[in-house]
């Protein structure tokens, strides 16, 4: 009841005081409200601008490959990623390749740093991660493996640069042949660069003979 009447109340008052009916008031109302909403719309300043992101420094352009020879495997560890000054290699079959262009992925903390620094053919062959898989050596690998291992070799061949080879080392067993053959051959060729001399028969005159015969024949005569 006090809603109806207060309503009522509302109702008269805009009737008196505007002239117009409670709905034309509102209308009224509702109009002005838009308007002015328009017009400050219009005359407001413009929002500021938004902030400029950060711009980012722009990496440091790789340096090129460079050709590395023939290196030892031993050499070749040192370019494990340890050192940033130096590139990122890895070896596939003997075949060194300069990856640091994949540093995220061979370097420091990357999934594959394990094989950075070293002929890692096995391991790629087998998908290992094993230490003892570490390695060129790819004997006993069954067929699937060995194309497994291709299948790296093509995508490096296409995706690296190639920059040198492994030297490959072969033990020497002591007192095996393998170590004294040097001694021989330095011995035979010194017998083969010594002059040959041939010793001729000496030459006996026929007097010599004779008077080694005398004595013999005067020893008959005696007896």
């Amino acid at each position: 009841m006090a809603v109806a009447e207060l309503w009522e109340t509302l109702k008269q008052a805009i009737v008196t005081y505007t002239g117009l009916s409670p709905a034309a008031f509102f209308t009224a109302v509702a109009v002005a409200a838009a308007l002015y909403h328009v017009v400050s719309g219009l005359f407001a300043a413009p929002p500021p601008p938004p902030p400029r992101p950060r711009e980012e420094p722009e990496a440091e352009p790789l340096p090129p490959p460079v050709q590395m020879g023939e290196v030892s495997e031993e050499e070749l560890r040192q370019y494990d990623g340890s050192d940033p000054k130096k590139p990122l290699l890895m070896a596939i079959k003997g075949q060194i390749y300069d990856v640091t262009q994949s540093r995220m992925f061979y370097g420091p903390g990357g999934p594959y740093a394990l094989f950075a620094g070293k002929d890692a053919s096995r391991a790629l062959a087998k998908m290992s991660f094993e230490p003892q898989d570490l390695t060129g050596d790819i004997s006993g690998l069954g067929p699937f493996e060995l194309d497994a291992l291709q299948d790296w070799e093509y995508k490096f061949m296409s995706k690296y640069v190639k920059v040198g080879t492994v030297k490959k080392t072969v033990p020497v067993e002591e007192g095996s042949t393998a170590s004294t053959a040097p001694e021989t051959s330095e011995a035979t060729t010194e017998a083969e660069k010594a002059p040959a001399t041939e010793e001729k028969p000496r030459e006996v005159s026929s007097e010599a003979v004779k008077e080694k015969e005398a004595p013999a024949d005067e020893g008959a005569q005696e007896n």
